[in-house]
């Protein structure tokens, strides 16, 4: 069930899951990180600045959207 709402959908007999272990990346000196903050808070206001107002129902289905489409079994929780 967990593996299921991992992937979006359900697991039939005939799927194959395999499992990676990935060592972690090494840690970006801080002042790396501030700089691609900086960018990522500059591009999303950009981003931001260009967006049409919709509302609060609008918004979360537009995002619902988006996952069921990465995800096709996605069910937004209530």
């Amino acid at each position: 069930m967990a593996l299921e709402r991992l992937v979006g959908r359900a697991i039939s007999d005939q799927d194959n899951i395999s499992i990676r272990v990935l060592q972690p990346s090494p840690a970006l000196p801080e002042e790396k990180r501030t700089e691609i903050l900086k960018n990522l808070k500059s591009y999303f206001s950009g981003v931001d600045a260009q967006r049409q107002p919709v509302s609060r129902d609008e918004a979360d289905e537009i995002i619902n959207e988006a996952l069921r489409s990465a995800r096709p079994g996605y069910q937004p929780e209530n």
